[in-house]
C-alpha cells in the first residue's frame, strides 16, 4: 500500500506555518480548529450529496479525505497515531472493539 496519505498528512504539517496568502491549509489551520472542523462537517456533507446521485463522489471523497487530515493536524493529532490504532483493531471484530470501550 502506498504511503501517499502519510505523505499528505505531512505535507499539511509542513504547510501550517506558511504565509496564509500562498497556502490554503496555512489558512484553514490559521483560523483554528473550530473552523476547520466546520470546513470538514461542510464537505462530509458535499460527499453524503454526490454518494446519494452517484456524481463527484471521488473528488467529494479527496476532499473529505484532506479535510479529515487538516482537521487532525489542528489538534496536533499524527494520522500515524490513527493507523496505528487501525492496525490494532485489525484482528478484532468490530463488534468486540465496541464492547471493550469504557
Amino acid at each position: 500500500m502506498s504511503n501517499f496519505l502519510l505523505e499528505l498528512a505531512k505535507t499539511i504539517e509542513e504547510r501550517k506555518n506558511e504565509d496564509v496568502e500562498k497556502s490554503y491549509t496555512s489558512l484553514l489551520l490559521s483560523k483554528g480548529y473550530a473552523e476547520c472542523l466546520s470546513k470538514f462537517k461542510e464537505e462530509a456533507e458535499e460527499f453524503s450529496e454526490a454518494i446519494q446521485n452517484n456524481k463527484n463522489i471521488v473528488h467529494e471523497s479527496a476532499d473529505v479525505i484532506y479535510h479529515f487530515l487538516v482537521i487532525l493536524e489542528s489538534r496536533n493529532i499524527k494520522f500515524a497515531d490513527v493507523i496505528k490504532e487501525l492496525e490494532k483493531r485489525k484482528n478484532q471484530s468490530g463488534l468486540e472493539e465496541k464492547k471493550s470501550r469504557k
